[in-house]
């Protein structure tokens, strides 16, 4: 049996991490400034990580949801207290795609309304639901295309309101950056005008934060800038630093009834452990106030360069587009400098690396992207 042929794939194998640094089979050692696309928060093998899984898996590694489980609530209780939104519950699941289904599922639960709208642009996962309110018919099937998601511009005041004025929707997604998209962010403006048109319509506004959340912005989640509260956050990604796990936090408004969500695998006792040892190094590490400081340090950096057309982002989740004459950028970065960044369209490079990145590891990319276009 052969595997399934889903992505092209550089012909590099990791098999060793540590922070931000990775090593291949042969012993070479790479700046990993892609996080394994946002996933790696706290860096690869932190100790604290490690210890804490190992120890779990010598106590319980899984059991249903058909009993009580401390670790879920204790993981509520912190990302509660480390988000900001204490008040809000906590459905557990596997990835974000999931987080999402159940997303657009509370909410139309709760509204009783069965369309989405959602933004030009959006990436919100591969799941049946998920690549519905995705804005790329090229990963679409027949299957996927449904009538009950409608698409409106970015930054488009008027049309999100006249499309949130028909009262049919259940409930407006939005991501806090649009990631594959090209770094993109929703403007103050635009959130503050979907919270006050969510609220005069009936309709949920939820924040896709599973790759611009926890941290990576330099908030804990990045619709946070605009001083704004969705009804329900979708994480996953950097919550579990490689061990899948997902989440929705549902507002209270929102009545939970028995049998409305489930899931077997989601909440599992590693899962919760992962998530744990996460928030429990984010908060002793600072790691969110770092992400703003060596975010900010990437993009001052830079800034003057003239092979970038544009730079965009927050924190340490930063785009940068190229001209055309600089394709091939990503792969030189890789394979002449060691570098591992991530790709949106053919001409922006994305950093989504560790949350715990040193300056002197932004230094080296700096010193490596400039050798390299200037």
């Amino acid at each position: 049996m052969e595997l399934f042929k889903t992505y092209k794939l550089w012909p590099i194998e990791p098999v060793k991490g540590r922070g931000c640094h990775v090593w291949d089979k042969e012993g070479t050692e790479y700046l990993d400034l892609y996080g394994g696309h946002a996933v790696i928060s706290i860096g690869h093998c932190h100790p604290t990580y490690v210890e804490m899984m190992q120890q779990q898996l010598t106590r319980l590694g899984f059991y249903s949801n058909a009993v009580e489980n401390s670790l879920q609530v204790e993981l509520a209780h912190r990302l509660g207290e480390q988000c900001g939104y204490p008040g809000h519950s906590l459905f557990l699941c596997n990835s974000g795609a999931e987080a999402n289904e159940n997303a657009f599922k509370a909410a139309s639960f709760h509204t009783g309304r069965k369309k989405i709208l959602a933004i030009g642009k959006a990436f919100h996962g591969r799941t049946s639901g998920a690549v519905a309110a995705t804005d790329n018919p090229a990963i679409q099937s027949a299957f996927n295309k449904t009538p009950n998601v409608t698409f409106t511009p970015l930054n488009d005041i008027e049309a999100l309101k006249n499309n949130l004025a028909t009262g049919e929707f259940a409930a407006l997604i939005m991501e806090g950056i649009q990631g594959v998209a090209g770094i993109y962010e929703p403007s103050t403006a635009f959130w503050k005008a979907a919270r006050e048109a969510c609220d005069a319509t009936g309709t949920l506004l939820i924040a896709d934060e599973i790759q611009s959340g926890y941290g990576r912005s330099g908030r804990f989640f990045a619709h946070q800038y605009a001083g704004v509260e969705a009804d329900i956050i979708s994480v996953a990604k950097g919550m579990g630093n490689g061990f899948p796990i997902g989440a929705i936090l549902i507002s209270d408004k929102i009545e939970a009834r028995y049998g409305m969500l489930g899931t077997t695998f989601g909440g599992n006792h590693l899962a919760c452990t992962a998530a744990i040892a996460v928030l429990k190094v984010m908060k002793e590490e600072k790691l969110v106030e770092n992400a703003a400081a060596v975010g900010q340090y990437l993009m001052d950096g830079l800034k003057g360069n003239k092979a970038i057309k544009e730079l965009r982002g927050k924190g340490l989740m930063i785009g940068i587009e190229l001209g055309e004459n600089w394709l091939d950028l990503r792969d030189r970065l890789l394979f002449e400098k060691h570098i591992f960044t991530g790709g949106a369209g053919k001409n922006v490079i994305r950093l989504l690396p560790p949350l715990m990145i040193s300056r002197k590891d932004a230094d080296a990319f700096l010193e490596a992207f400039n050798t390299l276009t200037l």
